[in-house]
């Protein structure tokens, strides 16, 4: 959910002006963690350096990456894209994340395009997480005609690359999760989506607005079994939460299976996990909803017996 009431980027845009100099690549050091504003904080850990990246929404005309050793403090925006006079989105640049793959960085992210009002996913390529980054699919991967966001990145078992995101419930009504297969090099779609899931499917997910269901932020992990999950994004009885689906074929095509309750419930989403340099399972959010106090947000998490994830720290009221 990228825009309750005043537009997100704008927020960004005031909380960030200052840090900026006039190459946009201004690095301040030591911003505690509880400084940083950002939605939707995908963090990359990079064994190669022994450095967290962490992406995700932070203004309106392209995107930063902060930098940790720590987890705690961290260095930045650095700008890594910037929005120019001729390309075609226009205002919105939510929830980068990046993905190593085949010997570079990839990073998916949603962009409105100038022409539609559209959002869509599209993927820019670097050689370092730190950028710059180029657009390497020409325009989103995601149909033409939809109001889509949130794509990630899932490779399968055979090596085929796959983009899970969300069709949005501003179009539908009842928001869904789908996967696309995209070719190997990722600058193009390989055939229509299939429909994951909707929003409602979820027994923990209550309507936005009346009846309106809405899909954020899928991210998929294997668990310890083999098994395949997707954390994933809308709003339940505390406001903003996260969820989880298992695919009870173990494949991305499904069928998914709804947790009955939210992996984190109380007004905050949009969670990845990675694995900290020392072994410890984090999921990473940002909370709370509500602009522009939004920050980042670790959690450890554990697996169960059964597959399932738990966080171990208790929800801070």
């Amino acid at each position: 959910m990228k825009k309750p009431g005043f537009p997100v980027w704008l927020f960004a845009l005031l909380s960030f002006g200052s840090l900026y100099a006039q190459d946009g690549n201004v690095l301040p050091a030591g911003i505690p963690t509880d400084g940083v504003h950002i939605r939707d904080p995908f963090v990359l850990a990079d064994s190669s350096d022994g450095t967290y990246y962490m992406y995700g929404t932070t203004r309106g005309d392209g995107f930063d990456v902060f930098s940790s050793r720590d987890l705690e403090t961290w260095q930045g925006p650095r700008a890594i894209f910037q929005r120019t006079p001729d390309f075609w989105g226009d205002q919105c640049f939510w929830a980068a994340e990046c993905h190593a793959y085949k010997g570079k960085y990839y990073l998916f992210a949603t962009v409105r395009g100038a022409a539609d009002s559209l959002l869509g996913t599209a993927v820019f390529v670097a050689d370092s997480p730190k950028g710059p980054f180029r657009e390497h699919s020409k325009g989103r991967l995601t149909p033409r005609t939809w109001q889509a966001l949130d794509g990630t990145l899932y490779v399968d078992g055979k090596g085929n690359p796959w983009m899970v995101f969300c069709h949005e419930w501003t179009q539908l009504g009842d928001g869904t999760v789908e996967a696309v297969r995209l070719s190997r090099d990722l600058k193009k779609a390989v055939g229509k989506p299939a429909t994951l899931f909707r929003a409602s499917s979820a027994p923990w997910v209550r309507p936005h607005t009346p009846g309106n269901y809405v899909t954020d932020g899928p991210f998929l992990y294997r668990n310890r079994k083999g098994e395949l999950l997707m954390l994933w994004s809308s709003f339940g009885d505390r406001g903003y939460a996260i969820g989880v689906a298992r695919s009870q074929s173990g494949e991305v095509a499904g069928p998914w299976l709804q947790m009955p309750e939210a992996l984190f419930a109380r007004d905050g989403g949009h969670g990845m996990l990675f694995r900290a340099f020392d072994g410890e399972l984090l999921l990473s959010i940002h909370r709370p909803n509500v602009p522009p106090d939004e920050r980042p947000r670790f959690f450890r998490v554990e697996e169960k017996a059964d597959g399932s994830l738990c966080l171990v720290e208790k929800q801070a009221e």
